[in-house]
């Protein structure tokens, strides 16, 4: 029996699903898996540490031998075929829903997406069966919508009785009265979610919750991913989404050089995404919110220092 490390190198709540998959394996030759702890370095007989954003830290603590992977680290790295289709260890993070891919790839080619390049067009990948151990699943597919086999594995997640969540979203542009009419048959794990990343797509976005909605798709409130590279420009869609009764994430640009984010687009995503403020207070008048806030907040400082 061995003993193996793992690593998440990213700070974020979600599971690493290439480590759960690495730890599924690794159970299944009889060795002891745990996290990794510094500590501990010396008695672990192999590491693996995953890091999915380009932009987290580089952890110096990690031994040499450290077997490093992930986007983040190198995004042609991938796992070999037999430990891409075991079916992941959920314990590892004592998570009570199932992930996974049915499909890899992407038919667009976006300048601000890595998938194209990591992962090159769409391609069948999975079925649901092959990672599905709970009722409640999430789904990390690019693209789902524009291939067959992605339609026939949402025929298959519908007939199981399955409730999903598409969490990287689904391609409005793909969504059309044959497709919303299977989408509205799906169980939901969380709203729907989408993406509108240019102003072109502002008539795709209407077409598509338009059809959905009409079709009575359950539950009725829609996620969407926004892209904020021009302010402007994402305020004019972040306006017409609201309009539409739509609920926007705003996600600040970075490029492959990972290029921060200027501290407008930030600031800008903030506002959107903090919703108890998007919802009360307009953009023209954030500025002057936030002055007010920290002015309140100054006074209570100077009346507890009395």
């Amino acid at each position: 029996m061995k003993i193996i490390g793992i690593h998440d190198s990213d700070d974020t709540s979600f599971p690493n699903l290439a480590l759960m998959k690495l730890s599924a394996f690794h159970k299944q030759k009889g060795d002891q898996v745990e996290f990794f702890l510094p500590i501990m370095s010396s008695l672990y007989d192999k590491i693996y540490s995953s890091k999915v954003f380009s932009w987290t830290r580089s952890q110096e603590y990690l031994p040499k031998i450290t077997i490093k992977g992930g986007t983040g680290y190198n995004i042609f790295n991938n796992l070999p075929d037999k430990i891409e289709h075991i079916c992941p260890d959920y314990d590892l993070y004592n998570i009570k829903y199932s992930m996974g891919f049915l499909t890899r790839g992407c038919i667009r080619k976006c300048s601000w997406c890595i998938v194209p390049e990591k992962e090159g067009s769409i391609i069948a990948h999975a079925d649901i069966k092959e990672f599905a151990r709970h009722k409640d699943i999430v789904l990390m597919d690019n693209n789902v919508l524009s291939i067959s086999h992605g339609i026939k594995q949402i025929e298959k997640i519908i007939k199981l009785g399955l409730r999903i969540d598409f969490n990287q979203g689904l391609d409005p542009r793909l969504i059309d009265s044959i497709t919303a009419k299977l989408l509205s048959k799906v169980k939901w794990l969380s709203p729907i979610r989408l993406s509108c990343d240019t102003s072109a797509q502002i008539p795709i976005i209407q077409k598509a919750v338009t059809l959905l909605r009409w079709y009575n798709t359950k539950p009725t409130n829609f996620f969407v991913y926004v892209l904020v590279k021009d302010v402007p420009d994402a305020l004019e869609r972040i306006k017409f989404l609201k309009g539409l009764g739509l609920e926007p994430f705003a996600q600040p640009y970075r490029d492959q050089k990972n290029t921060k984010p200027t501290i407008e687009q930030r600031r800008f995503s903030r506002w959107v995404n903090h919703k108890a403020i998007f919802k009360t207070v307009q953009w023209e008048n954030y500025g002057c919110f936030k002055k007010r806030k920290n002015l309140i907040k100054e006074l209570r400082c100077f009346k507890v220092s009395k």
